[in-house]
């Protein structure tokens, strides 16, 4: 699929509709964001569903609340010759975006790659890819959470994640690798000898303490 436009738009009617629940309106600022020039996003219900942690049963409920007033058409594409469906795409209604909303959009961002060298460089701009990509990745999603967590934390300067600081980042990988290690983690670390041999004499000070415990009650007791 293709990656998201850097920026989303709401207009008005959406933003302004007592109809539509915050949620269904920020899922069609992501659509407009995920559409191509003639308006069609082709992303899953899955992937809205990581992209947000919901199920896909939520984002169904949301594309049905936007199609239901007319915001988007839900196009479903069926296997030639047959009933079974191949694919699902959205369609903004109204011809989608008005040009006249993007164009200073635009010039926002030409203003302020002057002043903050490019756009892409923006370290929020990056996480968002990043939290996308992984979002896409079939894991649990407090797992994902978790590792996303982790490798987005920034250093002093703000200037790079963590991640960016590894020589490699596959993140396919890396999260494999994350999963096997955290079941390791949540496994009981064996004692070392030292651990063995304290933990030996603080049993035996325990019996010790419980025999002269029990000698004093017998002759307390005659």
């Amino acid at each position: 699929m293709d990656k998201p436009n850097y920026y989303a738009v709401i207009p008005a009617d959406v933003r302004y509709s007592k109809k539509l629940t915050p949620n269904a309106k920020l899922l069609y600022a992501e659509i407009t964001a995920l559409s191509k020039k003639d308006n069609i996003c082709w992303a899953s219900n899955k992937y809205f569903s990581n992209l947000y942690e919901v199920s896909t049963v939520t984002i169904s409920r949301w594309i049905s609340s936007l199609v239901k007033h007319g915001f988007i058409n839900r196009k479903i594409v069926y296997i030639k010759g047959t009933k079974e469906i191949d694919k699902r795409y959205l369609q903004l209604c109204n011809g989608g975006i008005n040009n006249d909303v993007i164009s200073p959009i635009n010039k926002i961002v030409k203003d302020n790659n002057t002043s903050n060298n490019n756009t892409s460089n923006n370290i929020t701009i990056r996480e968002k890819k990043f939290l996308n990509e992984v979002s896409l990745l079939d894991y649990d999603i407090n797992l994902k959470k978790e590792f996303t967590d982790y490798w987005t934390e920034t250093n002093k300067s703000k200037t790079k994640m963590k991640f960016e600081m590894q020589n490699t980042f596959d993140i396919n990988r890396r999260l494999a690798r994350w999963k096997k290690n955290d079941k390791s983690w949540g496994k009981p670390k064996p004692m070392s000898k030292i651990h063995q041999h304290l933990q030996k004499n603080i049993n035996v000070k325990e019996k010790l303490k419980k025999q002269f415990e029990n000698e004093n009650n017998k002759n307390n007791v005659k």
